[in-house]
Formats: C-alpha cells, sequence, structure tokens
C-alpha cells in the first residue's frame, strides 16, 4: 500500500525568483520535509474560494496539517483587533477553517500547528489571547520551553514527558472551542496542544512548531492514524 497522503495549507505572498516579481503559493520546506521523514507522502494545498473545494481536497486525502503563519483575524472569535495583532489574512482564514470543517466532518486526521491550532479553536466557537510576552526569541527567532503532557490524552500516548519545544507565538488560546480539551502546558500556564474529544479520529492542535525541531512524534502522530484510516477504507 502506498503511503498515507498528507495535505499541508499554503498561503499567498509576493515573492521573487530569478527575473520573476509575482504572487506565490508558498510553504516552508521543513513542514514537507517532516512528513516525509515519517513515512507520508506530502502535498501543498494552496488557498481556494470555496468551501466546496475544500471538501472535495480533504476527500481525497489521508490526512491534514494547517501550518503556522499570521494571527487569525479577532473578528472572527468576536473582539477587536488589539494594537499588536497582525494584520488580517482573511483569504487564509477563510479557506484553513474550510479544510478544518471539512477533516473533522469526514473523520479524517488534522493536526493544527501554531496558527493552525488556534485557528482549530477558532473553528470551534473559541477565542484567543491576543498577545502575550516570553514566547519568541525576538523577531524571526525560535525559543525553546517545556510542555508538559495531560495524561490520558493523545498527545500524552504521543510524547508521554514533558518535553522542550521550538517556540515562535504571540497569541494563544483562551476560550476553548466546542469538544475541545487541553492536552499540554507550558510553564506559565499557556495552552500549548488541544484535541477533539468524542470524535473517532485523531484532531490535534500544538502550539510550538515540531517542523523546527529534531522531535518527529507528533508529526508521526498524524501519519500513523492517517495510515491506519488509510489502510480501514482501502479498496483494492
Amino acid at each position: 500500500m502506498t503511503r498515507p497522503v498528507i495535505g499541508i495549507s499554503t498561503y499567498q505572498e509576493p515573492a521573487r525568483w530569478g527575473v520573476w516579481d509575482t504572487h506565490a503559493v508558498l510553504l516552508p520546506a521543513v513542514y514537507p520535509s517532516l512528513v516525509r521523514a515519517v513515512g507520508g507522502l506530502a502535498v501543498m494545498l494552496p488557498p481556494d474560494d470555496t468551501a466546496e473545494a475544500a471538501r472535495e481536497a480533504v476527500a481525497a486525502l489521508d490526512g491534514v496539517v494547517i501550518a503556522g503563519g499570521a494571527d487569525v483575524e479577532p473578528v472572527r472569535y468576536g473582539e477587536s483587533p488589539d494594537p499588536r495583532t497582525g494584520p488580517p489574512a482573511r483569504e487564509r482564514d477563510a479557506w484553513e477553517i474550510a479544510l478544518i470543517e471539512a477533516a473533522i466532518d469526514r473523520r479524517v486526521p488534522l493536526l493544527g500547528i501554531c496558527r493552525g491550532m488556534q485557528l482549530l479553536n477558532v473553528a470551534l466557537g473559541g477565542t484567543l489571547h491576543q498577545h502575550l510576552d516570553g514566547h519568541t526569541g525576538g523577531p524571526g527567532v525560535f525559543c525553546e520551553h517545556p510542555v508538559t503532557p495531560v495524561p490520558g490524552t493523545a498527545y500524552a500516548a504521543a510524547v508521554a514527558e514533558p518535553d522542550v519545544v521550538p517556540a515562535y507565538h504571540h497569541q494563544a488560546v483562551d476560550r476553548l472551542g466546542t469538544g475541545l480539551v487541553v492536552s499540554a502546558h507550558a510553564p506559565d500556564g499557556t495552552v500549548e496542544a488541544v484535541e477533539l474529544t468524542g470524535h473517532d479520529s485523531l484532531v490535534l492542535g500544538v502550539q510550538w512548531h515540531p517542523e523546527m525541531g529534531q522531535d518527529t512524534r507528533v508529526m508521526a502522530a498524524l501519519v500513523d492514524a492517517a495510515a491506519r484510516r488509510r489502510a480501514a477504507t482501502f479498496v483494492p
């Protein structure tokens, strides 16, 4: 049987290469590299403008990763923007929320990374802290800090002991979305992982960036869940 196919969300940004200066669909190479390292086949999911497109894309996949990036627009959780909140990425918010909803509806395993975890929380009706200090090493510089798993959670099944993780964020989960539980904390109490309960596929969000570290266990949990789903639904 072929490797499980893992779709990773992407975004449009101005870019320059060679003689070209135009918009490009971007994804840091560390994301597909990590998927490949744990046995998955990575594909990019460029933004589309309809929920139906998200459902069609997810229907062709064994797993979905929502990548890190820009702040989620506060209007999506009923708040006005803090002065320190970044500019809105409305097209990206809409596309990735549609991917999250489609993955949950179709029972396709889902991993949200940093912004992806925050967007998972918002998609399920939760809210965010718009600014906190101490979770970056400065502009463009990752920091490291420990996270502690909550026993009995899917995250704890993948990473049983406290671990030091690479982090870069200034926002975090505040009120949990419907059905989500906290599955890891930072020493200052920041929610570092969430997961959906009462669901028959893995739906996990982590606030840090596993693609920037050496520990592959979080992505391996997603790819393993995707492989199990693929095996269960494979028709020769």
